[in-house]
Order: C-alpha cells, then structure tokens, then sequence
C-alpha cells in the first residue's frame, strides 16, 4: 500500500502537489491503462481499491488494514459493480469516487497541517482549476473549457440530469430496484401459495422472499439474489443495464 517514503507535503503547493500526482496515476489506470485495470479488478476477488500515488502511478489493492489509516482509504469493493454494467458507466462510476478520494487526501492534510482559511480556499481554486477525473474519463472537460461561466451548474445539471434519467429509466424497466411482481390475491390466499407461484434465483434456485433484494438480468430476464450475484441495493442504483454473470462471460471483449 502507500508507504508514503517522500516527505508528507506540508504546504499549500505541496500539497497541491501531491493532489497532480495522484490524480496523473488514477487517470492512467481510467484510460491509457484501462485494460490493464479492468483485467485487475476482478469480481471474484475481495473488496478491491484504486490507490493513486504522488509518483504518477496507481494500484489496484486491498485496503490497508491498519485502523485508522494513515491517509483517507478509496472507494471499497469497486470490482463487485465491473460485470454487473457497461464499463463506460463503470468506469465514470470509478472516476467519481476516485475524484471524491482526491479531495478528501487534499484537505487531510490541511487539516493535519493546521491550514487556515485563505490557505484551504487557494488549494479549493488550484485544484478546482484541473478538470476532474470523470470529466475526462466521460469527455466532458473539453465542453466546460468553451463554457467557463458555467461550469459548476453545468457539471450539476449533467449530474442530476443523468441520475434523474437513470432513475427514471429503471423505474420503467422495473428490475433495478424492486423484487419480482408477484399478483396479490384479495381472497387472502397462504404465503404457501405465493411462494408456489413466486419466482426462484437463477443462481441457488430459492424462491423469493420478501424481506431479500432481488435483481433482474436485463439479457436473459432471469431473478437472481443481490447476494448471489454480489450486487446490493446500492450499486444497483448506478447500473444502467445489468447483466447477470452468465450473460457477461458470453460478451466478446474486445
């Protein structure tokens, strides 16, 4: 993990410092090394992290297991969402955590350091003047530069824009975030019987249960456990198209 062996950046410049290398290294990995990470973040390994360092270069990794860490730890588990989306919605998902990572190992160490107001607001302005990883990684940054006016309520219109889309879009598909419809009898019949007519995971074979998350493969419509297939309500929510494990291992990669 980051052993940190260079001196930790103390001032506003340094700090700002370590902020471009680290932000340089996640960058790679989301574009000029993108297969290289895809091929890294497994879903079938532990919670996986992306660790970008001061030297430019990056990692794939477990978390540290020191308790507190030394510095603020990245997004957990980022390879459990890789086959359950199309990896350009994957990837803007990493990117925004990976932007969010950034921030927060910034103003660590403003805090460590005892930085005051005029010192947080000048590295807020350094670092606000780069385009942020998921404006690259999605091509958005070229369109912020012709439009410097609006930048911040572009980038928040595009943002709420997207997950009001998304939203929308998986409420019409019914299979993001809701269970398997099953029609309610008004005569009051036994959950034996719903459970008859209920549907079964396409990965254990158990019928459903209404206390379970369940979610639907939009490839082959099968229901399957959030637990079997390592999805839970939360990452469903960021998932535009699912598809379950079978219906991934048959997508040609190219």
């Amino acid at each position: 993990m980051d052993a940190i062996p260079h001196p930790l950046p103390r001032t506003v410049e340094e700090v700002f410092s370590d902020f471009k290398g680290r932000r340089a290294g996640l960058i790679k990995a989301l574009t000029a090394d993108v297969d290289k990470f895809y091929q890294q973040c497994d879903p079938d390994k532990e919670n996986l992290c992306l660790y970008g360092f001061p030297n430019e270069s990056w990692e794939v990794n477990l978390p540290v297991e020191e308790v507190p860490p030394e510095l603020p730890e990245p997004a957990l588990g980022i390879n459990f969402a890789r086959d359950g989306m199309q990896e350009k919605d994957w990837l803007s998902l990493v990117a925004v955590h990976s932007d969010s990572w950034l921030l927060a190992v910034a103003f660590y160490f403003g805090a460590r350091f005892g930085f005051g107001k005029n010192e947080r607001k000048r590295l807020f302005q350094m670092i606000n003047d780069l385009p942020t990883i998921f404006e690259i990684v999605t091509g958005s940054a070229k369109q912020s530069k012709d439009q410097p006016a609006a930048h911040n309520n572009g980038n928040k219109s595009k943002s709420s824009g997207k997950m009001q889309s998304r939203q929308s879009e998986n409420q019409a598909k019914g299979v993001k975030m809701s269970a398997p419809q099953k029609e309610e009898d008004d005569s009051g019949e036994e959950e034996e019987e719903d459970d008859e007519q209920g549907a079964t995971c396409g990965a254990c074979g158990d019928n459903y249960g209404n206390d379970e998350f369940w979610i639907c493969c939009d490839m082959c419509e099968r229901w399957f456990h959030g637990k079997c297939v390592k999805i839970t309500p939360a990452k469903a929510e960021h998932i535009k198209q699912y598809k379950c494990p079978s219906c991934s291992n048959k997508r040609a990669r190219v």
